[in-house]
């Protein structure tokens, strides 16, 4: 009898450098099953966000076991599946489509991978004020995980009030209100939820390095490069700090688990990713 066989994809614009198809691969192969990787790019196929429920279906029909969904589509999908997890439904927002007896189901492992990197990375930090800097998909799936983690008062900061707000009524809590970066003054802790600082986006640090004082801890959910600008001056002020490679690599651990039904390794994707970022030559950017 042969190993038992998964294909599984990544939906998204500018993946190509995406760590998953090589984090999920080297896990399977630990764990004795054939499995696929491909990337399903929307910019390279000439689509629209739009277009993604088209290419769930067909997925789908080519046998998947499921497929993670990354930028600018976790929204777009939701309307293409059948049913949602408890995390999916609330935050409206999908990184994970499992497929089983003909129904599509949409899932969001970024808030428990956030979760598990926040738990490990920094262990008794104070959350009773934290600023969210960066309300899209990502920064919506992180606030969400912020509540979660205990935070009493969360700010969300983006330079689309409109996102700012529609993020804040997504979550439905009196705990997040919509606010400027003048709250870091007394928060305790930052976590930045923009492309910036990321390869091949805008460089440099997303706020006056003023913002900053040692009495933060600050988080970055961007994982190409490890250490961003950002989470570079913060350590250099005497800041706490957490990169974005415990969150990639724990939401990698929870979709995999879900398309497999099997315990991810976490410690050991943990290694395989520090060898993957150590690697000059690109893998195969976000997931």
């Amino acid at each position: 009898m042969g190993a038992e066989r998964h294909e599984v994809g990544l939906i998204g614009a500018g993946i190509g450098a995406s760590l998953s198809p090589a984090l999920h691969e080297r896990e399977a192969a630990h764990q004795g099953l054939s499995y696929a990787y491909r990337l399903i790019d929307i910019e390279e196929r000439g689509l629209a966000p739009a277009d993604v429920g088209a290419l769930v279906a067909e997925a789908r029909r080519a046998g998947f076991s499921g497929l993670n969904i990354t930028h600018p589509c976790k929204q777009a999908v939701v309307p293409a599946l059948d049913a949602l997890s408890d995390d999916a439904a609330a935050l409206q927002a999908v990184n994970t489509v499992v497929f089983d007896g003909g129904r599509a189901t949409g899932h969001n492992t970024d808030t428990t991978g956030f979760a598990e990197s926040f738990a490990r990375g920094l262990p008794g930090a104070p959350v009773e004020s934290v600023v969210l800097l960066g309300a899209g998909g990502a920064g919506t799936a992180v606030a969400y995980a912020a509540l979660r983690l205990g935070v009493r008062r969360l700010t969300v900061v983006d330079v689309d009030e409109d996102r700012a707000d529609a993020c804040v009524r997504q979550l439905q809590s009196d705990a997040v209100v919509v606010g400027t970066l003048d709250s870091l003054a007394d928060a305790d802790g930052l976590i930045h939820a923009t492309p910036t600082g990321m390869e091949g986006h805008r460089a440099g640090l997303p706020l006056d390095e003023d913002r900053l004082h040692p009495g933060l801890w600050v988080a970055d959910i961007v994982y190409r490069p490890l250490e961003t600008p950002l989470l570079r001056y913060a350590r250099e002020i005497g800041c706490r700090t957490l990169d974005g490679g415990g969150m990639a690599v724990f939401q990698a651990a929870g979709s995999f688990e879900l398309f497999t039904g099997l315990v991810a390794d976490r410690e050991r994707m943990l290694r395989h990713f520090a060898e993957l970022v150590a690697d000059p030559v690109p893998a195969s950017s976000t997931s």
